[in-house]
């Protein structure tokens, strides 16, 4: 847009996800540290850069967090389809790496061992770890509106996107529930928030906030990932419309008086009937995901254009309706095929018709998770028993390639050449840097640009052909 301001029906998005992940080894003769497990994971990119944390060929971002945990944050996408495909390209890059390390250590220890990599949200120890969702979001917005409008559709919606935890109390919808303090904020470490307010756009910061939601569920369920970031996406849409037209949201009415007993109150009912104490009143868990249901079913009516393919949009309302409806017939059972807590509980009572004990229960809890080798979930993926909206010829793609249509496919055409190369480089998600005796850096502010500035192109020329750079 000519003044750097969209329409109140531009709803054009970036999205991406962060997802840390747990480790664990089996198999040694003695304690065998997450740290440990972590370094041997590394240890190919170590010796190849020099570093654990590095830019890939498809756009996206692999490093070694705090406490030992893997993360990887995928490339900016348009939609949420090219989102997944990333995410599940994520985790086949940390199955990889987790089987070269499996084979490295077992060598070394003279043994057979296993390496478990975790797609969950909390250990045995009760350590908690996240899975971090990035909407880009109209600078128009105020925060106050994200606590208003947003949270308690987050709250809620572990209805239907929550993973599943055998917890002290039972079991409960969501992994994540007990970690989660205050409802927006901007600490990560003295009181865990459900939406991040550091003000990092990596973006036109006079445009654009990016919007760090923290409080999901780390899911197995391809399709439970899809469908959370295309639901969020459309709930956004409501809240942007509303703040560029100068109205404030009706769905302000229902912020939530406690945001932190909510959801542990949610997580704990998956029937959806508990009330919640709102500002005005008070609504159960299921009837409030009612109203935002009702609410971008109208919008994606109205509008021609809302920033998504429609057909994700549609099916996302689709799912969405059906899962209500399920939810309010108490018939969980048939979300077992998409729903990761009811996939999980399905699994769970099986295992109590066979007279499992406890021990089996938690065992199953954890392997459900487990990306490098567990049995649970592959089995139902094996067995037709869980759906997904990729094949798995689109995820190994997004494994090489970047996404096509952001500038993510600049970052990724500059690693893939510099890194055939002979001089020194670096790169984040908005700067190009290209070494030696005459340092060239291209900034890239725009993450809807996928074509690039000149000077891009003149750096690549000079990868490519060895010609002198741009100055």
């Amino acid at each position: 847009m000519a003044d750097g301001q969209g329409t109140d029906s531009d709803f054009r998005r970036i999205f991406g996800i962060e997802t840390e992940y747990g480790l664990s080894l089996t198999g040694a003769s003695g304690p065998y540290t997450a740290g440990r497990v972590a370094m041997a994971m590394f240890r190919p990119l170590i010796e190849k850069h020099g570093s654990t944390n590095i830019y890939l060929p498809n756009g996206a971002r692999l490093y070694l967090d705090v406490g030992s945990h893997p993360e990887y944050a995928t490339a900016e996408a348009r939609d949420p389809l090219t989102a997944l495909k990333q995410v599940l390209a994520g985790e086949r890059i940390m199955t990889d790496l987790a089987e070269r390390a499996r084979k490295h250590l077992a060598e070394n220890l003279g043994r057979p061992v296993k390496v478990h990599v975790f797609a969950n949200n909390v250990d045995a120890q009760g350590h908690a770890f996240g899975c971090h969702e990035n909407y880009l979001l109209d600078r128009r917005v105020p925060l106050d509106m994200v606590g208003a409008c947003l949270v308690p559709f987050l709250v809620t919606r572990q209805l239907i996107t929550g993973a599943g935890r055998l917890s002290p109390d039972g079991f409960q919808l969501s992994q994540r529930a007990d970690f989660l303090d205050e409802a927006v904020s901007s600490s990560t470490t003295r009181a865990r928030p459900m939406v991040n307010t550091r003000d990092e756009p990596l973006a036109d910061p006079e445009r654009w906030r990016r919007l760090h939601v923290i409080v999901g569920d780390t899911n197995r369920s391809p399709l439970a990932t899809w469908f959370k970031m295309a639901s969020t996406h459309l709930v956004l849409n409501l809240i942007e419309q509303a703040c560029r037209r100068g109205c404030r949201p009706d769905l302000a009415d229902w912020a939530l008086a406690d945001p932190g007993a909510a959801i542990r109150a949610v997580s704990r009912d998956r029937t959806g009937r508990v009330t919640l104490a709102t500002k005005t009143g008070g609504i159960s868990a299921l009837n409030l995901q009612e109203t935002y249901w009702s609410a971008c079913n109208a919008l994606v009516d109205q509008q021609e254009d809302i920033g998504i393919d429609r057909s994700q949009a549609l099916r996302a309302l689709h799912l969405w309706r059906s899962a209500l409806d399920a939810l309010d017939a108490g018939r969980w059972q048939d979300l077992a095929d998409w729903v990761d807590w009811a996939a999980k509980l399905r699994l769970l009572k099986g295992l109590n018709r066979r007279g499992a004990g406890q021990d089996l229960a938690d065992a199953m809890d954890l392997d459900y998770h487990d990306l490098s080798a567990g049995r649970s979930f592959p089995g139902l993926v094996r067995h037709g028993l869980m759906r997904s909206p990729v094949d798995d010829s689109e995820v190994e793609h997004a494994m090489n390639r970047p996404p096509e249509d952001t500038r993510a496919r600049l970052r990724g055409e500059f690693v893939r050449a510099a890194d055939t190369g002979t001089r020194t480089w670096s790169c984040d998600w908005s700067h190009l840097v290209l070494g030696g005796s005459r340092r060239v850096e291209v900034g890239l502010p725009d993450p809807f640009d996928h074509l690039g500035p000149p000077r891009y192109h003149c750096l690549m020329d000079f990868l490519k052909s060895a010609a002198e750079p741009c100055v």
